[in-house]
């Protein structure tokens, strides 16, 4: 048996090669167009009303969920894991953050994105002073955001339930480290006139992939806002980009 040897793709003349590229370029497309049905299919997610007011800090003070939106008519929260007891944030929500690109399509495209974790304010400006981060961070400390939202677990509070398992659930796949404490996840939040709606939530390996402008507007009702979009029925109609 040879010791440390160095693994590589099998070694081929070019016409084989290119003969399996065009395999694999089927299943690509297969997959892009499985992608689409699946976004179409969350842009027509029915909605529900918020009617708790929910109070978080955030640079210029106390601040309603309504107030992060920035007047723009969609939002998404990414759930960051920070417990206020803690003097850091969660190592994979920090390299999550560290891993997304330019975001400023967002804003061109009716869509803010923002930071919410539970520590108080003051540790989450130091852990983003630390990181060079400039997205905008709110503490949700005191109040039942988190809670609500299945990304701070503690059954004293609320039922237990991650990820859209309750506990039963969550207790038959043995996984204890989603049973207490903070979590991680990405909210999508829509306005109407005064109103706010829940749109989408999702958790664990569901949010590993939204880094770019791109896969986080997937995620909302009105999508990329492109030609090769089907706009859900009875939405208004927003300004096409393709």
């Amino acid at each position: 048996m040879i010791k440390n040897q160095i693994a590589y793709p099998k070694i081929v003349e070019q016409d084989e090669w290119l003969a399996a590229r065009k395999t694999l370029l089927e299943h690509e497309k297969e997959y892009t167009q499985h992608r689409d049905r699946i976004n179409a299919e969350r842009r027509r997610l029915p909605m529900v009303k918020l009617e708790k007011e929910y109070t978080f800090e955030g640079t210029n003070g106390s601040v309603k969920l309504w107030d992060l939106f920035e007047e723009r008519t969609q939002l998404i929260i990414y759930h960051f894991m920070f417990d206020p007891q803690w003097d850091k944030g969660c190592t994979g929500c920090t390299g999550y953050v560290n891993a997304l690109s330019d975001l400023t399509m967002l804003g061109d495209r009716d869509t803010t994105f923002v930071l919410v974790s539970r520590a108080p304010l003051p540790k989450l400006e130091a852990y983003q002073k630390l990181n060079g981060w400039n997205i905008p961070w709110y503490s949700s400390f005191g109040s039942d955001f988190n809670y609500d939202f299945h990304v701070t677990l503690d059954e004293n509070i609320a039922p237990l339930e991650y990820n859209y398992r309750d506990k039963a659930d969550l207790e038959q796949s043995n996984r204890p480290n989603v049973m207490q404490g903070e979590s991680h996840g990405l909210s999508v939040f829509f306005r109407m006139g005064n109103d706010v709606f829940h749109t989408y939530s999702t958790y664990a390996r569901g949010v590993e992939s939204l880094t770019d402008a791109y896969s986080l507007l997937d995620t909302t009702p009105y999508g990329r806002q492109e030609d090769f979009e089907d706009s859900p029925s009875g939405w208004p109609q927003k300004p096409t980009y393709g």
